[in-house]
């Protein structure tokens, strides 16, 4: 107990003599977070707070490595799996701080996320299997690689999502790691406990300076630093213990930041935007929007988060399907939660899909008419042929009309034209887009004006797409790249045409 106690203090106090330093450092670099169109502070502040928070959580659980005692002991009997979670968490502090100095493509980050959490499978801590009753217990296999690796990844992402306002990051993995530090403690086990109280401690030193009106950030280097370093934890716990409470307890902990990264990948996914984007409609910028205070916002976070996480102790003194009950009713719970603040209306998200397939729909159709138009232009010669082509291409992508004044050898002018066979008279002035394209003509110096109308269809992307298509035809199957002899050939239908 004396040796649980030390750590946690120790942490605490070192962490609140490091911050400061940190904080002096990051502003001597300017390596600070300048206000944007996501940020809620007003002011550049430091952005690397977490570097303070690994040195305050890593100092003292060196230090345990010598200690001559059972707890030391059990260290050193734990030393593989231990050495390769802590190099994997350096591994990825390190990445999160590139990011704060240099700035890191998300894609590099989420490889290196992969590559530590694969390390920490291969070194066998993985979830293997999970009693949902005495009697009844799923077991793996060769799925316990991809189920740790997204289990591991998923949360060090929540964790690093969730840091949007002051100290919410901070505080929600503090009570996470408490939460861990009770479950390892139940489960008979004297390594995880002093880990995630070193954890807490230097959470607790750090969040003085970090609560609203924030000193310092804690960064990407604090915020994937805490999230790896939970979410590996919590599968080395739940490997002493196959039982559903111990990655139930840790995911109800995380409930908000979790439900909150699943959303907005399901939100962008909808409105067709990469999963990497940056947004702001996160659950607690949801609360600053309702017109709370962002300390007030923070705090309630705090409350609901150790709401929940005592409902799941109950999980810990129940036994067989009650335990399921009782997860499966809190995160009932939590999705009616972010039913209320506005982040998942079913409505809308129904909806959404039904827009997206009806979009992804389009596109194929747009990009099959386009190739079935390409083929025409490839067997033009001739002026005529190339006019004929374009025809063809304006009708199969569901133009209106097209016009194309030139300008004969002997200075008279002449209008080609075409149009469908509904008249675009027929049309609202509000549903017709014109457009007018330049075509390079075969002789230097000389450029055609080809005028199109294009009917939106109820959307004014397809038209823009369609657009699109039709110029990439025009670029890459002009009159200029009509050869020699159709060149020739043109010339003479001309002189006929002049002559009659």
């Amino acid at each position: 107990m004396k040796t649980y106690l030390c750590v946690y203090l120790g942490s605490a106090v070192v962490a609140i003599i490091f911050t400061p330093i940190v904080i002096k450092l990051a502003s001597r670099f300017n390596v600070v977070d300048c206000p944007g169109a996501r940020a809620v502070h007003t002011r550049p502040i430091p952005r690397i707070g977490g570097v303070a928070v690994f040195l305050s959580a890593m100092l003292p659980i060196v230090l345990i490595l010598f200690l001559n005692n059972v707890i030391g002991d059990a260290f050193r009997n734990m030393k593989l799996q231990l050495l390769t979670l802590f190099c994997s968490s350096i591994f990825i502090f390190f990445i999160g701080l590139a990011d704060d100095l240099k700035g890191l493509p998300a894609r590099f980050k989420l490889l290196a996320e992969l590559l530590a959490a694969g390390s920490l499978c291969v070194m066998g801590v993985r979830i293997s299997s999970v009693a949902i009753t005495e009697q009844w217990t799923l077991n793996f296999g060769w799925l316990s690689y991809p189920i740790t690796i997204i289990w591991i990844v998923g949360i060090t992402n929540a964790v690093n999502l969730s840091d949007g306002l002051d100290g919410l990051a901070a505080g929600i993995s503090a009570i996470t790691c408490g939460v861990i530090a009770v479950l390892a403690v139940h489960s008979g086990s004297m390594v995880m406990p002093l880990f995630m109280l070193a954890l807490l401690g230097s959470l607790t030193g750090f969040i003085f300076f970090n609560f609203n009106p924030a000193k310092i950030f804690m960064g990407d280097c604090g915020s994937l630093f805490l999230g790896f370093t939970i979410a590996s934890s919590s599968v080395l716990c739940s490997t002493k213990s196959s039982a559903l409470v111990g990655l139930a307890m840790p995911v109800l902990a995380l409930g908000i930041p979790i439900f909150d990264t699943f959303f907005s990948i399901l939100r962008r996914f909808l409105e067709r935007r990469s999963i990497f984007a940056a947004d702001r409609s996160h659950f607690h910028h949801r609360l600053v929007d309702l017109g709370l205070k962002q300390r007030h916002v923070v705090i309630i976070i705090y409350i609901i988060t150790l709401f929940f996480a005592g409902l799941g102790m109950f999980m810990m003194v129940t036994r067989d399907i009650n335990s399921l009950v009782i997860f499966l009713c809190i995160l009932l719970l939590l999705l009616l939660l972010f039913r209320v603040v506005g982040s998942v209306r079913l409505r809308e998200t129904i909806a959404g899909l039904q827009r997206k397939y009806k979009i992804t729909h389009q596109v194929k159709e747009e990009k099959k008419n386009f190739e079935d138009a390409e083929l025409y232009f490839r067997r033009v010669a001739t002026f005529n042929e190339w006019w004929q082509a374009v025809s063809t291409a304006s009708e199969v992508m569901d133009f209106l009309n097209l016009s194309l004044p030139l300008t004969n050898r002997d200075g008279s002018n002449r209008i080609l034209t075409w149009c469908q066979e509904k008249p675009s008279s027929e049309y609202n002035n509000y549903e017709i887009m014109e457009v007018n394209v330049p075509v390079r003509d075969r002789r230097a110096g000389f450029g055609l004006n080809l005028k199109i109308k294009v009917c939106r269809n109820g959307s004014l992307e397809s038209a823009g797409r369609r657009i699109a298509l039709f110029t990439r035809l025009i670029e890459e199957h002009g009159i200029v790249s009509l050869s020699e002899n159709g060149r020739l050939q043109q010339l003479l239908e001309s002189k006929e045409t002049v002559a009659k």
